[in-house]
This record gives structure tokens, sequence and C-alpha cells, in this order.
């Protein structure tokens, strides 16, 4: 009778590894499942956003503030991309929410936080670095909000401007600024830097509501007269990048507050119509 080679116990294996093995539970048929791994190609889109962000806070430490504000709008497109990836394949978890979390803070938090105080915040002293400090714990508060208000709360609308927005806003400033060569050691330029910073971030903690544009169907058949339009826009943002993108998020930024007053103002006209 010949002996047959014993199996390694996986717990063995996994002993022997330099790094622990992730295992999640998930539902499946009704039933808890543990599953070992990750999925590869999502977290491959969240680590790139990740990179993006670090790249900026690195070329703002060497004074490349156009690379780093770019790496910033890259990591943006990254982190949409993540999300739609996972949902597409089927490949979602609670390892990449997390983690996809966790690069936005990097991305979005930190990483216009430096740049905007490398390029002028710190010209102004403490009053800068706090400035800087006060955008970075407001989208770390803005990101610990929505993590957990995402089962309940209104897909068509974001509570609060978007990380990527807020840091869309910030970069869009620096790279638009230092494109024309602007030096933001100039005090009218490092206090109007300053005044964009921290309303990006109280925005983000307020509670106007933004659209989300998720309830746009892309996977559906659109007029032809669609992709003309598309092409349109990819043509006008490429003109000038550095303005037509700070151009178009400052417009996102400012339509909270003006869709809340608008509904106010609607609410009133009907009281006042109710009341005769």
């Amino acid at each position: 009778m010949v002996d047959q080679p014993e199996k390694k116990d996986d717990s063995v294996v996994d002993a022997m590894l330099p790094v622990d093995e992730h295992v999640e539970e998930v539902a499946e048929d009704g039933q808890q499942v543990r599953r070992k791994g990750i999925y590869l190609l999502p977290n491959l889109f969240t680590t790139g956003a990740l990179f993006c962000g670090f790249y900026a806070v690195v070329s703002a430490m060497s004074g490349a503030f156009s690379a780093a504000s770019i790496a910033i709008f890259v990591a943006m497109i990254l982190d949409g991309l993540d999300g739609r990836v996972a949902r597409l394949i089927n490949a979602q978890s609670k390892f990449g929410a997390e983690y996809d979390s966790l690069s936005d803070m990097v991305s979005f938090g930190v990483a216009p936080a430096l740049v905007a105080f490398s390029w002028a915040l710190h010209d102004l002293g403490k009053f800068g670095w706090m400035v800087a400090f006060i955008y970075a714990a407001c989208a770390a508060l803005r990101l610990a909000r929505f993590n957990t208000q995402v089962e309940t709360a209104d897909k068509r609308f974001f509570t609060g401007l978007p990380s990527p927005s807020a840091a869309a806003v910030v970069a869009g400033m620096v790279w638009a600024f230092s494109d024309y060569g602007v030096d933001g050691s100039n005090i009218a330029i490092a206090i109007l830097a300053a005044l964009i910073t921290g309303l990006s971030g109280i925005m983000m903690m307020s509670n106007f509501r933004y659209n989300s544009f998720k309830q746009l169907d892309f996977k559906g058949r659109v007029p032809f007269f669609f992709i003309l339009v598309v092409v349109l826009c990819f043509a006008v943002i490429f003109t000038d990048p550095p303005r037509v993108l700070l151009l178009i998020f400052l417009a996102y930024a400012c339509s909270g507050p003006i869709m809340s007053i608008m509904n106010l103002g609607g609410v009133g006209t009907k009281k006042a119509e109710s009341g005769h």
C-alpha cells in the first residue's frame, strides 16, 4: 500500500506567508460564506488613484505644481472608474469599499491640502497651515459621513460637496494660476487661495445637496446628437484645461447653494399661494 502525501492545512500555509491572507464574509444565496482574496481589477484602479495622490504631494514638494494638479485630476478619473468597473464585473467587496475610501482621503483630502499649502498657504504662516488642516479634516469627515449613510441616502444626490469635486476646485485653482506663471507667494493670491481652500472644505461638510448624476443611463441608447455634444465638450476642455476645468467645478460647487435657495423660494411661494 502506497502512502499518500498529506496535504498541508490551509492555516499552516497561510502562516508561512509574510502577509496574512484577506478573508471576507459575503452573502451568497442567502447564506454568509467566507471567501479568500481580493478582486484585482477594481483595486488596480484604486491603487492608481492612490499613487496619483501621493505623486501630487511629492510634485508639490518639488515645486512642480502643474504636475501635482494634473495628478489629482487623473486620480479623479481613476476613482470614478474603480466603482463602475467593480459593479460591471460584479466584483464589489467590503475591502474594495474601505480601500477606495482611504485612497480618496489621500488623493482628495491630504494631497489638495498640501498642494495648496506648498503653493501659497505657507506664506500665511500658522493661518495657512490651519486652513490646509481644516480642508483635510473636512474631507475625512465628509468621507466618514458618506460611508455611514451610503445605504440610506438618496442615490440621486450627495449631501455636501463630494471630496473629488472639492479637490478639483483646489487643484484647478493651483493649476490655473501656476500655468499663467502666477506666484503663490503674492499675499493677495495667498489670501484668495486660503478662501477657496477653506470654503471648499466647509462645503464638503455642508448639508447642501449636489446632483450625483447616477441616474444617467450610460448603457442605454441615446440620440446621435448626444455624441456630438460629448465631442464638443472635450474640444472645449482641451482648448484650455486649467481654466475650463476650474470653471466647471466652481459652477458645480456653487450649484448646491443655488439649488437650495431655489427650493426655499419654491416652498415660500407655495406657502404664500396656499395662504390666499
